[in-house]
């Protein structure tokens, strides 16, 4: 059976696992000729406490989020993809990136790096790959 993805999710965090993800998502997304999402979840709870004692955290989270995925998107279309969209949430990445952003834009593949950023979390709740995996309506790649 020959499958052919129309909606292709990459989740990215600024790890060297999400941009072999991304580079990865970059050839299946041309093969399929399918529509690129590029999102990047911003999770509340790294900063939540600190915020009620200053804005800045949320401002800075926002500004690198929109700074990574303008940076991606620029990279795509540098190697010719043009149905980009860019996706940027607040939340939990595992909720976000297997049950909302898989709504909004009918996501048949999703690409995740194999490891992210943050070791802590992992060890406490862990990988959001993992968590993207065992929850995804769609297919999953994660790339090593």
């Amino acid at each position: 059976m020959n499958t052919e993805y129309k909606n292709i999710l990459v989740a990215i965090d600024g790890s060297k696992a999400s941009e072999n993800a991304f580079n990865k998502a970059l050839d299946i997304v041309k093969r399929n000729n399918a529509h690129l999402i590029i999102a990047h979840v911003i999770e509340y709870r790294s900063f939540a406490y600190a915020d009620s004692y200053n804005g800045t955290l949320a401002e800075q989270a926002e500004e690198y989020a929109k700074d990574l995925v303008d940076s991606y998107v620029e990279s795509a279309t540098e190697v010719g993809i043009t149905n980009i969209s860019r996706c940027i949430e607040y939340g939990s990445p595992k909720v976000k990136i297997t049950k909302d952003i898989p709504k909004l834009f009918e996501i048949d593949l999703i690409i995740c790096g194999a490891t992210g950023m943050n070791a802590v979390e992992r060890f406490l709740i862990g990988s959001v790959s993992e968590g993207i995996t065992r929850y995804a309506p769609c297919d999953v790649l994660v790339v090593r």
